[in-house]
């Protein structure tokens, strides 16, 4: 912790950089995970800190401490029992809100579906008809009955586009997780890819009351967020758009219906950077193929620059120290030192003025024109420099490129 009483901390949600310290509630064992056998066993538990932080941008609380590998989520059921009348009323509730929402026959997934009691219910509202899928690392015997259960972790950037689901909620998980933003921002990315809206239904426990009582009771170990119903909303905003956030059972839990999807912005970005990666392939294939050509010509090559950008040159296309061993550089402090990765020795440029070179590379387009300048002032000549330029070697002086 600083002296000014703040710990930097990446907020879980927005990501903001510094926290405020919240709440010291000490060592502790876990309260819902653990699953003691007896009593001996119980008091022996091991302990975790309790070192809760608030970010000051998005109101987040959450485990500052806390360790994933702590908690045996794959051993032990994260049970979360409740047969209340209100706690069913708002199960039927939100089952309502979502299935409203959807058409004949949908693809309902559930992230983290414990024993499936929401699932049956959604089958139950929606007539029995359409898919029902669970996921969820852990199994006990109720899990999968009415619905297909997959007992591993969803994977959002492929699952979402393989199982094209209506709808994905997410009830009573995020709080577990340490990264929440990384899931929901990756299910908005995989739904972009299906042909149809993708709804998103979530929901957690909301810690509002905690302000206005300062009650404690709400922080346990397995929960390393605490939401905030601001801090639920910047949440489901990185996911897509809010169509309603609202609260359940009596403000105790937050929910959110939002259609999963990426900005208009986002997706053009990430479609260009495909792009590149298409071009990038065919230029290392293109580039290496003229190397090669140039090798099995015989002709003296040279190439100026054997570290940061000219080492990467010779990285991306493969120019090995056996059929380029000319390298140069007009930095002493290079000299004599050799490429990384392909090994040539490093020599004074003005090697080149007493065994001139028919070509010479010069893989930092940036400084070619430098470089020209610098040759002809120390008498270096050459009958060919080349540069990379969209995606080809290109002769410097001859062909258009925007290097002179």
């Amino acid at each position: 912790m600083s002296q000014a009483g703040f710990v930097e901390a990446t907020c879980p949600v927005c990501a903001h950089t510094v926290a405020a310290p919240f709440f010291d509630g000490g060592a502790q064992p876990l309260a819902t995970l653990g699953w003691p056998a007896s009593a001996t066993e119980a008091q022996g538990m091991a302990r975790h800190p309790h070192d809760f932080v608030q970010c000051p941008r998005c109101t987040h609380v959450w485990n500052h401490s806390f360790r994933y590998d702590a908690v045996p989520y794959r051993d032990a059921p994260n049970r979360m029992f409740n047969n209340g009348t209100i706690w069913k009323g708002h199960l039927a509730e939100s089952c309502e809100l979502l299935v409203r929402r959807m058409p004949a026959n949908p693809v309902l997934v559930e992230i983290g579906c414990g024993e499936g009691h929401f699932l049956r219910a959604l089958a139950g509202a929606c007539g029995g008809e359409g898919r029902i899928l669970g996921f969820d690392p852990s199994t006990h015997p109720e899990t999968g009955q009415g619905f297909e259960f997959h007992a591993r972790l969803f994977d959002p950037l492929a699952d979402t586009p393989r199982f094209a689901p209506d709808a994905v909620v997410i009830r009573h998980v995020l709080e577990h997780l340490t990264d929440p933003a990384a899931l929901l921002e990756k299910l908005a990315w995989g739904a972009s890819q299906v042909d149809k809206p993708v709804w998103l239904f979530a929901e957690s426990p909301c810690i509002d009351r905690v302000f206005a009582t300062d009650r404690l009771a709400d922080f346990f170990y397995e929960h390393v967020s605490h939401f905030t119903t601001d801090s639920f909303r910047t949440l489901m905003e990185r996911s897509g758009d809010v169509f309603e956030l609202a609260h359940g059972y009596d403000g105790e839990v937050v929910y959110a219906l939002v259609r999963l999807g990426v900005p208009a912005a986002a997706q053009a970005r990430a479609a260009e950077a495909q792009a590149f990666r298409r071009r990038s392939d065919a230029s290392r294939r293109e580039i290496a193929r003229q190397l090669d050509a140039l090798a099995a010509s015989g002709e003296l090559t040279a190439i100026w620059g054997g570290t940061g950008k000219g080492a990467a040159f010779m990285h991306q296309f493969g120019v090995d120290a056996a059929r380029f061993p000319l390298v140069v550089d007009s930095d002493p402090g290079k000299v004599g030192t050799h490429v990384p990765g392909a090994g040539q020795q490093i020599q004074f440029r003005d090697v080149l003025k007493t065994r001139p070179v028919k070509v010479l590379i010069i893989p930092t387009q940036w400084r070619a024109a430098d470089i020209v300048r610098e040759m002809r002032a120390a008498g270096i000549a050459a009958e060919r420099i080349l540069i990379e330029h969209e995606g080809r070697l290109i002769d410097f002086e001859r062909d258009p490129h925007p290097y002179r």
